[in-house]
């Protein structure tokens, strides 16, 4: 099996990492992450720097916050780029930028390296079930050696395209999902105000057209007013001006994306940040 460095051991990066060991790889993850001691008690290797973790293992896989991390994580000072070797392969499953994707495929493919772009959906609950939709996008014979890596980690895996095409996707998943919350958020709003019973219209509307995974889970949330993130409302918010920037390279308009992308800033500089994105329902309340 191929010797993996995992870098990026947050929320969901961590559970990734905990089913990569499970389903038997042999994982390495960084001294300097806070998670490593959990990592290292289930069997992982400890290493100093991206650059000797690059040179020890087959495999780099990144899940970190932005394309700044990514950049510095993989292009800087004693950086991926720097050990990695012919013949390996990098996967970001981070979110961040299709131009920052396709910038780092390029330097990789110069090195002789593959790169794939393998950002997901599903959540924390997702990373732990090891149940995330994973879009991919790159070279269709490194997906094919990617591939049994991700099915330790997924259970929807795609590859969509050329290099940039799986965090193309993405940046459409979570503009789905930032208005759909933003939907659910308004209508239970509505619904509490006229003395609606929050708990029946969501049973009522799972069982109809409005039916969705959001409704269902986020809608429980609203509901229970329970707000500890699985996904931070200012990590959504980065996810949205991904996809207003990449909607305006295209000409594209997203006026609807920009509505919650402002509702997002008002949370954050409420000290809301850190809060689950279905905290977007507390913007709504009198």
């Amino acid at each position: 099996m191929e010797k993996i460095g995992f870098i990026g051991l947050g929320i969901m990066g961590k559970p990734m990492a905990l089913n990569l060991i499970k389903a038997g790889y042999e994982v390495s993850v960084l001294a300097s992450s806070k998670e490593a001691q959990a990592l290292t008690d289930a069997g992982a290797t400890i290493h100093e720097s991206p650059k000797t973790m690059a040179e020890a293992n087959d495999v780099i896989i990144t899940m970190l916050p932005d394309s700044p991390q990514v950049e510095d994580i993989v292009l800087g000072a004693n950086g991926v780029i720097e050990g990695i070797d012919a013949g390996k392969l990098y996967v970001d499953m981070s979110t961040i930028a299709p131009s920052t994707s396709k910038d780092i495929y390029q330097k990789m493919k110069d090195k002789g390296v593959e790169a794939l772009d393998a950002p997901v959906s599903g959540g924390q609950v997702g990373a732990e079930t090891a149940s995330l939709s994973i879009m991919v996008g790159g070279n269709p014979v490194a997906f094919e050696r990617a591939l049994p890596m991700f099915k330790a980690m997924g259970k929807n895996i795609v590859l969509i395209g050329e290099p940039g095409a799986g965090q193309t996707t993405k940046a459409c998943n979570q503009v789905i999902v930032g208005m759909t919350i933003q939907a659910v958020a308004e209508a239970f709003t509505m619904a509490k105000e006229a003395g609606v019973d929050l708990e029946k219209m969501r049973e009522v509307l799972l069982g109809g057209f409005a039916q969705s995974r959001i409704l269902d889970l986020h809608g429980k949330r609203i509901i229970e007013e329970n707000f500890k993130p699985g996904f931070k409302i200012k990590l959504h918010k980065k996810d949205l001006d991904i996809a207003l920037k990449t909607g305006e390279s295209l000409g594209v308009s997203m006026e609807g994306t920009a509505q919650v992308a402002s509702q997002m800033t008002k949370a954050i500089e409420q000290g809301k940040g850190e809060f689950d994105h279905s905290a977007l329902y507390l913007m709504l309340q009198k």
